[in-house]
């Protein structure tokens, strides 16, 4: 039973509660749909058709005028080069000369010339990806061309700058789904083989068929019932005749595509050998069909040959009156009795120790049950909805929850940014702060909140900060997003864990695979020199395997003299938690003294799980190193733990830690240092899980280590900490940073619309360079067809169609 909270939320039927709902039916929230009313009437007379003609007719010719008009420019070109789909002639002649047609595809030869050679066709089906259905081979024709390449003739061209705008961008990633090889086939363009000159890519003319990816375990079969209980299915509707759709997967990756250059598939369980193409990923939720259909009108405009199949076994499925917090309480319900009972609020931190907070319990005679974990999207009033995120969405409520059987519940955390306006008083207030943010779909799993209701939760004298670089309060989301969380937590007792997500993340993939991945890898990490692990980027052209990493930290830490740490960490003017003050620890019992090794915290789960190292701030030149407030100033510092981005796993029992260290000690540090800091602190198991992180140029393998280890002992801490400000431009290539650059570029390619490559001669910068991919460049009959893309976490998205972009 959910104990009620002060935080508004709408409540299942919220959607249609209120006059404005009641009139608006429209997917996205009012601002968004809403358009300023126009007196046309006034205009051209009485007659209404008239009207329309001449109004339709003086369009078109100012359309003529702008597009095809040589003189109306932007600054990258003619107007008519922004429209995908409409690349012709001269537009291709970029600032490095390249001509219509090009593909990106190949490694640059000793000559300067990339081969695309078709010789040869390919050797393994790329069909069914479980390997239990059949597929038929289609025989292919296949051409060679010989194409310049458009990046700089040689890194000494380059002068001033970063030093990575001498390293070549790379074309792998933009190859298509008639370029895909099995995994033994594969020739990644990065890390690059010392002898290998040019890539060779066949191009077939037939497209490969995908099929559905489901990475949630054989739910029906005896190895799982035989120590859980059964899972129910859920559906899409209350007469539960629409099933959860599945993704479609292609088996196989484009050639020449790199490998991550940070992180690793393989280590953490994540399939590299399948790739998804916008449909596989999105047409299961609306993706590549109208409204009227019941999708979102995006992706008709873009290359789709062969689409169609993902909608062969469940239709083109109307998801516009879907309310999704019925659908996961409905999910929940029909599966309560595979989950853990929560635990009592006021129980005091003992309560969640690991043998009684393990993700799953066995007691005599009876089988497993299992905690939930919540994820909790980030959002602020203000934001511009679009039907690309709310399909993100989608996927996410119905991979993660629906299709798990209840494992997870999705959740937005709704920032009210005015703080006059009384969502704690009024049913109707809150509603249409719903209606004008909110897509109708997710009001039932929006809680909001305000900064005026944390001073409430956490009143006292705060004392002052030992530095506050962005001259903002204490209770603002910018230096304490954790505040609101902490008390969500707080709240829904029904959760283990909580995902701390944010609205401009995107995963090509499948949700349930990475966060179940991530969790399970996260729990067998021992917890031996694991702080000493987790602060450095894990690059496997350079480590090698895990093994050979975990034994390179062991001895670049015995070299440092620094004391590997296991536990609690101690420090001037430290203060203990209640529970200690009982004597109580969070260490596992496979950590007591005379058993800690290497079996210490393996089977333990993870109390913080991060998406990038975990560094120490001190001495690291990030901005925020020293933002601390609430500590004796008198003293130094205590120790921080930081990890960019706020994107993370964090347990119960950390959460509670933190809440007590809040409310209690009126302790706090800024967003992105607070978890890990406080995991440090009382001896939590922190985990950065080294995913697949890729560079957008062909580096030097040395200078990926050195770039992104550069810190002290060769790790991302201290001094040299690639999250030094001097540093962070390091990022700006890679798919995953604050900063990135290649993300937005990646992602939006990957969708189907033309952007420009950002290359040049001088380099390259973002948004310059030649407009590439969109409609026209992928349906070109030599054309790799449009991308493909192996599982991959994306960061920031801040916009994804143009359209929506430029208006």
């Amino acid at each position: 039973m959910e104990r009620g909270s002060c935080l508004p939320r709408s409540n299942t039927s919220s959607r249609n509660s209120s006059p404005v709902s009641r009139k608006h039916d429209d997917m996205l929230p009012l601002p968004v749909q809403s358009s300023p009313r126009f007196p046309v009437r006034a205009l051209l007379g009485h007659c209404f058709y008239r009207r329309i003609i001449i109004w339709t007719v003086a369009l078109i010719i100012f359309l003529c005028m702008m597009l095809f008009s040589g003189g109306v420019h932007t600054r990258h070109g003619r107007i008519l080069d922004h429209l995908a789909g409409l690349a012709t002639g001269d537009r291709y002649k970029g600032s490095t000369g390249s001509e219509p047609g090009g593909f990106e595809g190949s490694r640059v030869g000793h000559n300067g010339v990339a081969v695309i050679d078709t010789s040869t066709p390919t050797t393994e089906s790329i069909s069914n990806i479980g390997g239990n259905e059949k597929t038929d081979q289609k025989s292919s024709e296949q051409h060679t061309e010989q194409l310049t390449t458009n990046d700089p003739p040689s890194s000494e061209s380059i002068s001033g700058g970063p030093h990575w705008l001498k390293y070549k961008h790379m074309d792998g990633y933009f190859n298509g789904i008639k370029t895909l090889v099995g995994m033994k086939d594969h020739i990644a363009e990065f890390p690059a083989k010392p002898d290998a000159a040019t890539i060779t890519v066949v191009v077939s003319t037939t497209l490969p068929t995908p099929t559905p990816y489901a990475p949630h375990p054989d739910y029906d079969s005896h190895e799982y019932t035989d120590k859980f209980h059964s899972v129910k299915k859920c559906y899409l509707d209350e007469e539960e005749t629409i099933p959860v759709p599945e993704l479609y997967a292609y088996k196989g990756v484009p050639q020449g595509v790199a490998q991550p250059a940070l992180g690793s598939y393989d280590l953490l369980g994540l399939r590299e050998d399948i790739c998804y193409d916008r449909f596989g990923r999105y047409g299961p939720y609306g993706l590549g069909y109208s409204l009227r259909d019941g999708g979102v009108g995006e992706g008709m405009d873009t290359e789709s040959e062969g689409s169609e199949v993902v909608w062969n076994k469940t239709g083109k499925i109307d998801y516009h009156k879907t309310d999704w917090g019925k659908l996961q309480q409905r999910c929940v319900e029909k599966n309560s009795d595979r989950f853990l009972e929560p635990e009592n609020m006021e129980q005091d931190n003992s309560q969640y120790s690991t043998e009684k907070n393990s993700q799953s319990r066995l007691t005599a005679g009876s089988k497993k049950k299992i905690g939930r974990i919540a994820v909790v999207v980030r959002t602020y009033v203000g934001f511009t909805w679009t039907h690309l995120a709310i399909l993100n969405f989608r996927a996410m409520v119905s991979e993660l929850s629906l299709r798990s059987g209840g494992e997870y519940d999705v959740h937005f955390l709704l920032h009210v940014k005015d703080n006059d306006i009384p969502i704690w008083a009024d049913g109707e207030t809150v509603q249409s702060v719903l209606d004008m943010n909110m897509p109708g779909e997710f009001h039932s799993i929006t809680t909001l909140w305000s900064e005026a209701q944390m001073r409430l939760l956490y009143p006292g004298s705060w004392g002052e900060p030992v530095e506050n670089p962005s001259n903002t309060d204490v209770y603002g989301v910018y230096r304490s997003a954790h505040m609101p969380l902490q008390h969500f937590a707080m709240m829904h007792p029904e959760y283990q864990h909580f995902w701390n997500w944010e609205m401009d993340m995107r995963y090509v993939g499948n949700y349930y695979e990475l966060f179940d991945r991530l969790g399970s890898w996260a729990q067998e990490q021992s917890r031996e020199e694991l702080w000493e692990r987790s602060q450095k980027y894990y690059v496997p052209a350079v480590h090698g395997d895990w093994a050979n990493f975990t034994d390179l930290v062991h001895k670049e830490t015995e070299a440092s003299g620094r004391h590997s740490i296991l536990g609690p960490v101690m420090f001037a003017g430290k203060t203990n938690l209640r529970s200690q003050e009982r004597g109580q620890s969070f260490m596992p019992e496979s950590c007591a003294v005379g058993r800690s090794g290497p079996e210490c915290g393996v089977g333990e789960e993870a109390d913080l799980i991060t998406l990038n190292p975990i560094f120490d701030a001190e001495d690291s030149g990030w901005v925020f190193a020293q933002d601390v407030t609430g500590y004796d100033r008198s003293l130094p510092t205590p120790p921080r733990r930081c990890a960019i981005v706020t994107a993370s796993r964090l347990s119960r029992r950390l959460l509670d830690v933190m809440h007590e260290e809040t409310w209690r000690q009126h302790h706090s540090m800024f967003s992105e240092m607070y978890p890990a800091s406080m995991a440090l602190h009382h001896g939590l198991k922190a985990v950065y899980a080294p995913h697949p992180v890729y560079l957008d140029r062909n580096w030097e393998i040395e200078a990926v280590d050195k770039a992104f280890n550069g810190g002290r002992d060769s790790t991302t801490s201290g001094r040299g900490s690639p999250f030094d400000q001097q540093n962070e431009h390091n990022h700006a290539g890679t798919s995953w940073y604050y900063n990135s650059e290649f993300a937005g570029l990646l992602w939006r390619r990957w969708l189907g619309f033309a952007q420009y490559d950002g290359r040049g001669a001088d380099g390259g910068r973002a948004g310059a360079g030649t407009l590439r991919g969109g409609k026209s460049e992928e349906s070109r009959p030599e054309s790799t067809g449009r991308l493909c893309m192996r599982s991959v976490l994306l960061h920031p998205i801040k916009w994804e169609n143009p359209i929506e972009h430029t208006a």
